[in-house]
This record gives C-alpha cells, structure tokens and sequence, in this order.
C-alpha cells in the first residue's frame, strides 16, 4: 500500500514536471515583411556551435577512455 502510494505520487510530479516545459514557451517574433532587410540576427544569435562541440566530444572520449582503462587494470597497494 506505502509502495503504490509512493508511486502514484512519484507519477504526479513527474507528470506535472513534464509539462512546465509546454507552459513556459518563448515570444514568437511576428512575420516580417518579406521585401525588408532581416532584422538582427537569426534566433538563438550567431555564436558558432562546431567548435565547442567538438572540443566536448573529445574531453568526454578521453575521460571515457581513463575511466575504462582504470577499470581494466588491477589495483595495486
């Protein structure tokens, strides 16, 4: 009984946790003339996104390849 309980209200909360995302939405920008200049810059700005990506991917491939190869070896002491 203390199981479901603790169940149905572990599915409560993340029921209602997965719907903030749905209620909080961004301002839309409204149509632009399609004869003028753009206006800004793009949504999200114009930071580029490859090379930190990139950087990122190689630190996680290093430190999962440490963690691996300390996994592997026997413990001396």
């Amino acid at each position: 009984m203390k199981n479901t309980i603790k169940t149905v209200k572990l599915l409560i909360i993340s029921g209602l946790l997965s719907i903030i995302p749905l209620l909080t939405t961004a301002q839309v920008m409204g149509p632009s003339d399609p004869g003028a200049a753009p206006q800004g810059q793009p949504i999200g700005g114009g930071a580029p996104v490859d090379g930190g990506l990139f950087i990122l991917l190689g630190l996680s491939a290093l430190y999962g390849g440490k963690k691996i190869l300390k996994r592997e070896k026997p413990a001396d002491k």
